[in-house]
């Protein structure tokens, strides 16, 4: 829990204080001057948010407030993540693997919100966990390159970044996806 108080914390004082970005980033920053800010204190809030509904869905109303908001957090951070992506990528299968887990997150979002207004719960929660498993794809994605830097001595950045923009959310998506379906979840979807 720590390590993601953290790494929100990084991202949204990285939306403000960014004089040392790497040159990726910086272009980023000049390119998208409202929108990377925006991205990063979103994606950072997301960290927090989501868990924390999560955390509050035995108390009905205040599970309401903060999915509200988070939900509300995480469109904008996932309509800011498309345009943050493609602009001057580190490769086209970063991009991509980025791209992707905007889409992602948003369609989850959108299949949440519609499960609970259709008043199917178990539907709602499965996307809400799986919505919280991509989001943790920001943290991943961090731990991953930093392995990267300590044990592969700056080879094949390029390859690396490309595979990490895709396996640090699809990873966690995937197997949340598979422990709900081992424990059922999965067939508790019925109208």
């Amino acid at each position: 829990m720590a390590f993601v108080i953290m790494a929100a914390i990084k991202a949204l004082s990285a939306a403000f204080l960014n004089d040392d970005f790497p040159e990726s980033l910086a272009i980023k920053v000049e390119l998208l001057p409202v929108i990377f800010p925006l991205h990063m204190v979103t994606g950072g809030l997301a960290l927090l948010l989501v868990p924390l509904a999560i955390a509050l869905r035995r108390r009905p109303r205040w599970h309401r407030l903060a999915g509200r908001i988070a939900a509300a957090d995480v469109a904008v951070a996932g309509v800011t993540a498309l345009p943050v992506a493609m602009v001057v990528p580190v490769t086209m299968g970063s991009a991509l693997g980025f791209t992707a887990q905007g889409c992602v997150w948003l369609i989850l979002l959108a299949l949440g919100l519609w499960h609970i207004r259709n008043g199917r719960i178990a539907a709602h929660r499965a996307m809400m966990v799986m919505l919280a498993a991509t989001t943790s794809g920001a943290i991943f994605f961090r731990i991953y390159l930093a392995l990267w830097a300590i044990l592969a001595h700056g080879r094949h950045f390029d390859l690396f970044y490309a595979c990490d923009a895709w396996i640090a959310w699809a990873l966690p998506l995937g197997i949340s996806a598979y422990f709900m379906r081992q424990n059922g979840t999965w067939r508790s979807f019925s109208p």
